[in-house]
């Protein structure tokens, strides 16, 4: 039977006496085709509705620079490549593993450095030899002479065996420089350096043009800190001269890393947080 004989009025079987039709149009009964469309549009509009809340509920949990293309002007982060740890050589445990007391990391320190983010112009002199810096390149960030001198004098000492570095500048003019030096043993990372030179306060030796620094109070100690990574964070405080610098010392394993901003007028607070973060996350 067709829909068209369905929606028909069944005939009677017998001639009989009919009531009076009601006054008014015959109600007539809904085309079943027109609600299955209707039902299949609202299962659709249903499907993409709880795909578009499954979507925005993974974006709100995520960290933003793990979502590609985000944008970050509001607080002025970077947007830096999805950050991996380079593989451990077969067998070796981490930095921080009960079997590695010296601490010590066994990935190449090249691959530990933090790359640069995106649209930023690499500071070629950085680069060294074969990714290697010279210690007097790395000593010229330095003001002082006889600072410089006695420096160099405890790298040699406390036994350096690399320096790695990279740098780069933004477009807002912000120059970045992070150094990390390898020694034998995360003791004497924290014995020989952190703790005597790198102090709660102040840094032991100071920056060029930055001579006036002190703990930056801006950087909390509960902002993303890091298992296993300890750190000193200083700014330049007013009046500072033609830029402002501002500083950070991470103690990690066998790992002294130092991480340098600076920028003409101020140096922004959010983006040299988030490049001592993400650096710490690469050494822990």
């Amino acid at each position: 039977m067709s829909e068209q004989q369905a929606l028909a009025p069944t005939p009677p079987e017998e001639p009989r006496e009919q009531p009076e039709a009601p006054v008014g149009p015959r109600p007539v009964r809904k085309d079943r085709r027109v609600l299955r469309a209707a039902l299949r549009w609202t299962a659709a509009v249903a499907v993409f509705a709880v795909a578009g809340a499954g979507t925005a509920y993974g974006i709100t949990r995520m960290e933003r620079t793990d979502v590609p293309g985000l944008a970050t002007e509001s607080d002025g982060r970077w947007e830096y490549p999805r950050l991996t740890k380079p593989p451990l050589p077969s067998g070796s445990p981490g930095p921080q593993a009960d079997a590695n007391p010296a601490g010590t990391h066994h990935a190449d320190l090249r691959a530990l450095l933090l790359p640069a983010p995106k649209g930023a112009e690499e500071i070629e002199a950085l680069r060294g030899t074969d990714g290697w810096l010279a210690t007097e390149d790395f000593l010229e960030e330095y003001a002082d002479k006889d600072d410089r001198e006695t420096f160099g004098q405890q790298l040699v000492d406390g036994g350096l065996r690399h320096i790695a570095a990279r740098g780069w500048t933004t477009g807002d003019g912000t120059r970045t420089r992070i150094y990390l030096l390898r020694f034998d043993t995360a003791a004497m990372v924290e014995d020989t350096f952190f703790r005597p030179h790198f102090s709660y306060t102040d840094p032991g030796y100071a920056l060029r043009g930055a001579e006036n620094a002190g703990r930056d109070e801006s950087f909390p100690d509960e902002t993303a800190p890091v298992p296993g990574v300890q750190r000193s964070v200083y700014t330049e405080s007013k009046p500072y001269g033609a830029a402002q610098d501002r500083q950070a010392y991470l103690a990690a394993g066998d790992v002294l890393a130092v991480v340098l901003q600076s920028r003409k007028g101020a140096a922004h607070a959010v983006p040299f947080r988030q490049t001592v973060v993400l650096q710490s996350q690469l050494l822990g």
